[in-house]
């Protein structure tokens, strides 16, 4: 069983924008954004210590030109009717264009019951009302209703993301309406950049909780939650309470900064809930901290609060000695 000192950080160096799957087979799959931002990996493990040597598999690689082939960003695997989808974030140009990058969202499919075999086939984008930088698309299903949420930016409003929901036709296809849940606005999500970001799913006690993350990608980074009524109107802005403070930020004492853009999973035996995220050890950052590579894969249990509300508690210190190399080639 996966208790919580079993659990020895960092899991993963390197990957941030970690995504770790507990399948029915009993496998962990993981899957990250790679340094190189060229392609997308997969691996899995029967514990989640252990996916840190299993195997990495290549199952994409960017094309040479084209709306996929530059800087593939937060790929995240699921498992829906049967076969295996990654959502993934892609840009036709590494340069900056009006303030931003020009990212959209794309999905692969795959039929095979290991997603580390098989054909990985090319889905094509998430086509949203507006065709604009868009990223780090997720998924869940909640009433015999398939929903994404994604961030987008809408030039109408300040800042680089928003959050969105709306219902899924299929799994790469938005059947609308789509609407805005959340924008940065608290001086928390607005250190650096107006961003929200990264979210992720937990249904429990109830609700339906968001995660998300804010703020530039340095030691500013750092997750919010929207909850909302599971018997609630999720199309309906009203139905998600925005947390007023950070849930999950930098401990300057242990030395991890920026944590963030996560994902959930369980233990083993399914008894404790894990947050899975990425942060660095240090803050002297040279360059865009998006090139620097040391956001390392991080899990940590949690539990949860009385008024059953998640309780992250803060990133936990390291574990383990960390042997990356401070540069990647691009």
């Amino acid at each position: 069983m996966a208790r919580k000192e079993e659990l020895k950080n960092p899991i993963i160096e390197q990957r941030a924008d970690p995504w770790i799957y507990k399948h029915t087979d009993g496998y962990y799959y993981f899957t990250a954004s790679v340094p190189e931002y060229d392609r997308i990996e997969l691996r899995r493990a029967k514990t989640i210590q252990g996916l840190e040597d299993a195997e990495p598999v290549t199952a994409w690689t960017k094309p040479d030109e084209g709306p996929m082939s530059n800087l593939i960003w937060a790929p995240e695997l699921h498992y829906i009717d049967g076969k295996w989808y990654v959502y993934y974030a892609a840009a036709w140009t590494s340069e900056i264009i009006n303030g931003l990058f020009d990212h959209r969202m794309f999905v692969i499919e795959n039929d095979s019951p290991n997603p580390l075999e098989g054909e990985w086939v090319e889905k094509g984008q998430i086509k949203t009302d507006l065709d604009t930088f868009s990223l780090d698309a997720t998924t869940f299903e909640h009433n015999g209703t398939q929903y994404l949420v994604w961030p987008q930016k809408d030039p109408e409003i300040t800042g680089n993301s928003n959050l969105y929901i709306a219902p899924l036709k299929n799994p790469w296809t938005i059947e609308g309406p789509q609407v805005m849940i959340s924008k940065p606005e608290y001086p928390w999500e607005i250190k650096g950049f107006w961003v929200n970001e990264g979210p992720a799913v937990l249904k429990r006690n109830g609700k339906i909780f968001i995660t998300y993350s804010a703020s530039a990608t340095d030691e500013n980074y750092c997750m919010g939650i929207l909850t909302a009524d599971e018997n609630a109107d999720l199309l309906n802005p009203e139905s998600w309470k925005k947390s007023e403070e950070p849930v999950f930020q930098t401990n300057f004492e242990e030395r991890q900064y920026g944590p963030g853009h996560n994902s959930f999973t369980v233990s083993e035996d399914g008894s404790e809930d894990i947050i899975v995220y990425h942060a660095r050890t240090y803050t002297e950052i040279v360059g865009d901290p998006l090139y620097d590579p040391n956001r390392h894969t991080r899990a940590q249990v949690f539990t949860w609060k009385e008024d059953g509300t998640p309780d992250f508690g803060k990133p936990v210190p390291d574990q383990k000695e960390i042997k990356s190399p401070q540069k990647v080639s691009l």
